[in-house]
């Protein structure tokens, strides 16, 4: 796993905040390059249907625009939708990639 600035940085240490930081495989984090988060999300939908699921710890900027660009058939419940709360995204094995 790679640490992935969600908003490209560009030498700019303001965007090493927790609500831009997300975890990343390293072939997404190389996908991502320094994309945009639009740009990167509007590359395969599915991409948004993820951020949401893992990323209820960004900015509601982001939680918007991801749940304006998830696939209606993406594997979420309404409840991630309305309340996204990283705390409750436990995988099956207990563990949560937000944990502090």
């Amino acid at each position: 796993m790679t640490l992935d600035h969600v908003a490209p940085r560009r030498g700019q240490t303001a965007y090493d905040r927790r609500d831009n930081l997300v975890l990343a495989c390293p072939g997404c984090n190389a996908a991502k390059r320094d994309l945009a988060p639009l740009a990167f999300l509007l590359g395969a939908r599915l991409r948004a249907a993820n951020l949401l699921r893992y990323g209820g710890h960004l900015s509601p900027m982001l939680i918007d625009m991801a749940t304006s660009l998830a696939p209606a058939d993406a594997p979420l419940s309404e409840a991630d939708l309305e309340d996204p709360d990283p705390w409750d995204l436990i995988d099956e094995d207990g563990e949560s990639p937000y944990r502090d």
